[in-house]
């Protein structure tokens, strides 16, 4: 019987920290592979390429196999699973990213943006998340509970085109409190931008903000971080409303 076969990628570049720590936290799991951005993607979300080549290179890295491809992280699954490797992937796991994709940032999210690809292709997928984005971050904890839930994806029956999104909060293994099985989270970012200019005296913008939560309840991933959990969402592509399809049956009569 052949090994699980685990393919790897990110948003913040195969030279990431996050990455390396992901590889690490799949050894003995599976045949790895890497196939991740050759530059940093965050922000790109469900973005691929259509206007431009797209490029891959071999990489030595991490003692597995690995490539750089110049796309987004959606191209990286797609030219994996349909040119790169011989057989769909058992496994699927992205990250781990610098900084929080809880709540509506994964709509945003390269790192997220790839497991949901991998939904798509009904692959059992996951995108992990830690809450620092320091490029020198303590990754240690994130590597604990990657490989734990790895091992019970390639272990279970997953249902069919879903993923799952676990951020994990800043802080060392032995100051977080578990896992919790939660919803998303209603927060958005409250948009600003930096006004700035350049040496002609035109002005060139900074998209900045805050990012606010909207509720208090105990069920979501934004509550679930606060208090020290690491949080776990099962996501799906299907943007259907379907409660508010009777409410948009008038419609029909136009």
């Amino acid at each position: 019987m052949s090994k699980p076969l685990i393919l790897i990628t990110n948003d913040d570049g195969i030279t990431a920290k996050g990455i390396k720590s992901l590889t690490k936290a799949m050894e003995g799991l599976g045949e790895l592979i890497i196939v991740a951005p050759d530059s940093p993607q965050s922000g790109k979300g469900h973005a691929i390429t259509i206007s431009d080549p797209l490029r891959i290179r071999e990489e030595n890295v991490y003692g597995v196999k690995a490539y750089s491809c110049s796309g987004t992280p959606v191209d990286c699954v797609k030219i994996a699973i349909y040119h790169l490797l011989k057989r769909k992937p058992d496994l699927l796991v992205s990250g781990i990213n610098h900084g929080s994709n809880a709540s509506t940032n994964v709509i945003y999210s390269g790192t997220m943006s790839a497991a949901v690809e991998g939904a798509i292709e009904n692959i059992p997928s996951v995108g992990f998340s830690l809450l620092d984005y320091d490029a020198d971050a303590d990754f240690d904890a994130s590597i604990h509970y990657a490989r734990e839930i790895s091992k019970q994806l390639l272990a279970m029956k997953n249902p069919d085109h879903v993923c799952l999104n676990v951020n994990i909060p800043k802080g060392k293994l032995n100051d977080l409190k578990g896992l919790k099985v939660c919803r998303q989270g209603k927060a958005s970012w409250e948009d600003t931008f930096d006004v700035r200019k350049d040496q002609f005296g035109r002005d060139y913008f900074w998209l900045t903000g805050e990012f606010k939560d909207q509720e208090q309840a105990e069920d979501t991933d934004m509550y679930a971080l606060a208090n020290g959990y690491v949080s776990v969402v099962p996501t799906q592509f299907d943007l259907t409303a379907y409660d508010e399809l009777k409410t948009y049956k008038e419609i029909e009569k136009i």
